[in-house]
């Protein structure tokens, strides 16, 4: 048996030097190696020992905590920090902003081994002010881990994440934590889990103790009781399940063996004729897992270093390599000039496909953040930008450990990457021009608050403008605009706390102190009425002149944001002109009769219309198509709508009716309540605009034992009486 620190002979001339060392931990020994050369770990001939995961939960149910055992357990780090710790805070929230609030900001990226794999994790935000980071990195992921508290259960931010693993069809495990607190259960958390996100979740373990009894596991597939010794958890016994609990594991393995052969005949096969082995369990539960039909459920408590290890097993024995993921581009080098879906090999071998998802300011300079979804990255690669065309020659290849680079050589397909000096963009895609590919672009949210900012030395404003705009480059969901009346420079996002963060940054950052103006509300305007409409644009000036006429209707049409139909029969509107008639519409939408918000639910039917074989032309029917929005708009009873935010509100009981009132001054719509051991969580959906300012007020109504948090949720038509009130002040500041 090799040390950790010992260097086989046989591997000193290899490309990799590999370090073994065999750890008995109770009945379990560990393979820990290190894949280490000057070109980092290298694992191109064996795809299925990668794998590439998010850890994604609500605000503050211990994913940072996790991460940073699952590193000290994988022997990345060699001491565990905390979030709220004095020694620097934990590994992956590596900025001073982070490390104050006590909240992960930025999504961070590292990488571990584990029995023979690589895994590469992206650490994700909770707060939904940055969904985007969350969105962004599991757009690139192959499977991951939801964190749910075993008190709090499935939380608002739950169900985002939720949505967002659906939408990039993303395996995954369950990770009920916390374990260890007053109230913890399990069971409610799976109830909630197939309640809530429709969800098929299986516990492929049982806890032994909760709260303060909690002690350790129940494994069911291996049917043995695993505990967690020494002074940091990283010694894991197995030991006979004790005597009290053994009836329960039992019904729970039967209950489990039930749901897992569902999905396995052959599993079935061998569970009636009682070979129902745990190589066997393992297999038809991996199935499953890759098909998205079950969700395995492990149990734990990361603070208190107990369920880690068998996490990341799980992790290696149930979550898919790249290998085993179909990913799709669409070509764009056709002949017909039309995207053609392509799956993608994956292959070594095969010409380089990656995706820039993230783009960061380093301390190192600019750095783009790739997924590689086929072929070989080199240093000397010439890599084309399939947007531009543009070719371009990397800096620099590094692997990334939070905020420490680690540089390589070259990386390959399936590997998770930051690259220096490259122009891009988020969401681009990259290849080594024997392709011209582009992915599926990536969800980005609509910004619900702005704020107008100036800076406090007028000399400065330039300087944060290009902040601002360097953050916008950084982020999609935070979005930097000039008022064109005003010349006010504004800045958009999902929340108060997103812009607070940017803005703290920027003093940070640059030393530019900012004043703000207060926070206003992404109102939208709709239509309540069909209008038909008929208008015909004209205008001659002496030679050529312009003609369009369109007839159709408008419709109320709640599903979509926008939608233009085209019903023109006969070629009354030439085929050549309806493209321009639709983005004349598209663009008229984006200013309402009302406020001047873009307006939404709006569908456009084109139903007949004239041209003149000489005068018509694009811009006449795009004149149009603005002349019909301006004389019809005025009567299909343009409404306002606000943002309605999904408010969960976790208290103590002594401060419920305290609680509930606040709510209710706020125009709330109380959903429901549950207890949850000592505390009490109440849901409701709240307009946006009443939420400023509100968690000052609720610290102060409840000693500041309450906490809240919130995310969109919908539009919803605003009162008439708040509706007449924004208007009056709508009309008084044009007055000015």
């Amino acid at each position: 048996m090799y040390s950790r620190g010992a260097r086989s002979q046989m591997f000193r001339n290899a490309t990799f030097s590999i370090a073994i060392s065999l750890e008995p931990q109770g009945n379990w020994a560990y393979i820990t190696g290190d894949w280490w050369g000057a070109g980092g770990p290298t694992l191109e001939n064996n795809l299925q020992r990668l794998r590439n995961i998010g850890i994604s939960a609500h605000i503050d149910s211990g994913k940072t905590t996790l991460t940073e055992r699952i590193l000290f357990y994988t022997r990345r780090i060699h001491r565990m920090h905390e979030v709220h710790g004095e020694d620097g805070g934990a590994t992956m929230d590596y900025m001073d902003l982070e490390r104050e609030r006590g909240i992960t900001i930025n999504s961070a990226a590292t990488y571990c081994q584990w029995r023979g794999h690589q895994i590469n994790i992206i650490d994700t935000p909770g707060h939904v002010d940055f969904t985007m980071e969350v969105e962004r990195s599991l757009r690139v992921l192959d499977g991951a881990i939801l964190v749910l508290c075993a008190v709090g259960g499935v939380q608002s931010q739950s169900l985002t994440v939720d949505r967002q693993m659906r939408r990039y069809g993303v395996a995954r495990l369950a990770f009920i934590n916390k374990c260890d607190r007053e109230g913890a259960d399990p069971q409610r958390v799976c109830r909630q889990i197939r309640q809530r996100l429709n969800l098929n979740p299986v516990l492929i373990q049982l806890p032994i103790g909760l709260g303060a009894a909690f002690e350790g596991v129940i494994d069911l597939i291996e049917m043995r009781a695993l505990f967690f010794r020494g002074e940091a958890g990283e010694r894991v016994e197995a030991a006979e399940i004790p005597a009290s609990l053994q009836s329960a594991a039992r019904a729970a393995r039967e209950s489990m063996l039930d749901a897992v052969s569902m999905f396995s005949e052959e599993l079935t096969q061998a569970w009636l004729e009682g070979r129902a082995d745990p190589p066997a369990i393992k297999q038809a539960l991996r199935q499953a897992v890759l098909r998205r039909q079950l969700l395995p459920v492990l149990l734990g408590s990361a603070y208190r270093n107990k369920g880690i290890q068998p996490l990341l097993d799980a992790v290696v024995d149930f979550l898919p390599s790249p290998e085993e993921i179909t990913t799709q581009a669409y070509r764009l080098d056709t002949e017909d000039g039309q995207q053609q879906a392509i799956c993608l090999s994956g292959r070594v071998d095969d010409p380089l496909v990656a995706m820039a998802f993230k783009l960061q300011e380093s301390r190192f300079g600019p750095i783009a953040y790739l997924r590689i979804y086929q072929g070989r990255l080199e240093r000397e690669t010439q890599l084309m930008n399939c947007r531009t065309g543009k070719f371009q020659r990397p800096g620099r290849l590094a692997l990334i450990h939070a905020d420490r680079l680690e540089e390589i050589r070259s990386a390959h397909s399936g590997q998770i990457v930051g690259v220096f000096g490259l122009e891009t963009q988020n969401g681009d895609t990259f290849t080594d021009g024997r392709l011209r590919l582009s992915f599926s672009a990536m969800q980005v949210p609509e910004p619900v608050i702005s704020l107008g900012v100036k800076p406090a030395q007028n000399q400065q404003a330039q300087a944060l403008a290009n902040a601002l705009q360097r953050f916008a480059r950084e982020d999609p969901s935070f979005r930097v605009s000039t008022d064109a009346e005003s010349g006010q420079l504004l800045i958009a996002g999902m929340g108060e706390l997103q812009l607070e963060v940017y803005l703290e940054r920027v003093r940070r950052e640059y030393g530019i102190e900012v004043q703000t103006s207060p926070p206003e509300v992404a109102y939208r305007e709709t239509i309540t009425r069909e209008v038909e409409f008929d208008y015909t644009h004209k205008k001659q000036t002496g030679g050529a002149g312009q003609y369009g006429r369109i007839i159709g209707r408008l419709q109320p049409a709640a599903e979509v944001e926008f939608e233009f139909v085209d019903q023109v029969k006969g070629g009354a509107v030439p085929a050549q002109f309806i493209p321009a008639v639709e983005k004349g519409f598209a663009e008229a939408v984006k200013k309402g009769p009302l406020i001047g918000a873009p307006v939404v639910g709006v569908r456009v039917i084109l139903e007949d219309g004239a041209s003149h074989p000489v005068d018509s032309k694009e811009i006449a029917f795009r004149q149009a198509a603005y002349g019909a929005w301006r004389e019809s708009i005025g009567k299909a009873g343009a409404r306002l709508l606000e943002p309605i935010m999904r408010v969960e509100v976790e208290t103590p009981p002594a401060f419920l009716g305290k609680v509930l009132g606040s709510l209710n001054q706020r125009r709330a719509m109380i959903i429901g309540q549950e207890e949850l051991g000592q505390v009490v969580r109440v849901e409701a959906d709240v307009p946006l605009a009443e939420m400023f300012g509100y968690a000052t007020v609720l610290r102060s109504l409840s000693e500041g034992q309450a906490a809240f948090t919130m995310q969109f949720s919908r539009y919803l038509h605003l009162p008439e009486w708040v509706a007449e009130k924004l208007l009056e002040n709508n009309r008084q500041r044009e007055g000015a």
